[in-house]
């Protein structure tokens, strides 16, 4: 059994980090805003993104299974991808919001109506309603865009980002966002993708803004592993840092780092994939202002070798500074 709280939290992000978190948040409060990042072009979503000209259902799909209170038989169901056919590598749930887009000639209606069939626990919003693409420029000045090809770009050619912008720029947010921002009394950033997943929320137009002029407490979520080509031997402090670039220094209160060991056989097959543990120096964040959490938060998704935050030791942290 959990303690309820009253208070209203918003949580940005996209990827698995967000909806990982949004399960164990979601055991505490009914007050709970999750604000996707709609950047991606890739797998499933990207296909009915180009044909289709709606935004990108993945992470949306994600987050609102993650909220929401149904039979497991129905998470099964709208996470069922096709493996054969036309309709190999599709996914039902975004084929299922993508019907309701059609019928309603609304991507915000289609979640809210999927949140209905799937009673929903708070609030899951697209960051902004326009269709948009992420553009990086690296190093070498070289300039990709779409988010699946930056990714690719920088698993393949280990190129260093150097910048990231939507285009079109300057997009309208999603209003609800800008309200559910104005009136939380708690923002976590993360954990997910630096480039990919946390960035695209804050180059919104007004988002960046918004937390920045928000009385909440700011909490940003540290990763657990850096990731390959994107945020290579990255620092907390280099995470941090390059947030703090498009959000504004000052703003983040907590950073939550997990301090709990590795297993050897799986830290040696995240090494050979180039990938290491977020290293932080407490002593230097603390001085710059920033509190920091430590707390065990490793899990192993069973029957794989990923690592993952468990969102119940994470909601408890979360919660403990609310």
């Amino acid at each position: 059994m959990y303690d309820k709280i009253d208070k209203k939290i918003v949580a940005l992000g996209g990827g698995t980090g967000l909806s990982t978190m949004l399960r164990g948040l979601k055991k505490y409060t009914e007050e709970l805003s999750a604000v996707v990042t709609v950047a991606d072009n890739g797998g499933s979503s990207g296909i009915l993104r180009r044909e289709l000209d709606m935004l990108p259902p993945g992470d949306i799909r994600n987050c609102i299974l993650a909220l929401a209170e149904t039979e497991p038989i129905m998470e099964k169901v709208f996470q069922y991808r096709f493996t054969e056919g036309s309709l190999n590598g599709q996914n039902l749930g975004n084929l299922f919001l993508a019907a309701l887009n059609g019928i309603f000639g609304s991507f915000e209606q289609a979640i809210e109506k999927t949140s209905e069939v799937l009673a929903v626990t708070g609030t899951v919003l697209p960051v902004t309603i326009e269709n948009v693409q992420l553009c990086a420029m690296y190093d070498d000045h070289s300039i990709v865009e779409g988010e699946s090809e930056i990714v690719q770009v920088c698993k393949l050619d280990r190129k260093h980002i150097k910048h990231v912008w939507l285009e079109p720029k300057d997009p309208k947010p999603h209003d609800k966002v800008l309200e559910a921002i104005a009136e939380t009394e708690v923002i976590v950033l993360g954990p997910g993708s630096l480039y990919t997943s946390i960035l695209p929320n804050l180059l919104v137009n007004g988002i960046s803004d918004a937390i920045a002029g928000s009385k909440a407490k700011v909490i940003y979520v540290s990763n657990i592993m850096t990731q390959p080509g994107e945020t290579d031997y990255y620092s907390l402090e280099d995470h941090i840092k390059v947030i703090e670039k498009y959000l504004g220094k000052g703003i983040i209160d907590y950073v939550i780092v997990n301090n709990q060991g590795i297993p050897k056989d799986i830290l040696e097959l995240y090494v050979e994939d180039d990938a290491i543990p977020v290293t932080y120096h407490k002593d230097k964040l603390q001085e710059s202002g920033i509190q920091v959490l430590e707390a065990p938060l490793l899990k192993i998704l069973k029957g794989t070798t990923l690592i993952r935050h468990n969102p119940d030791r994470l909601a408890e942290v979360i919660i403990s500074i609310v």
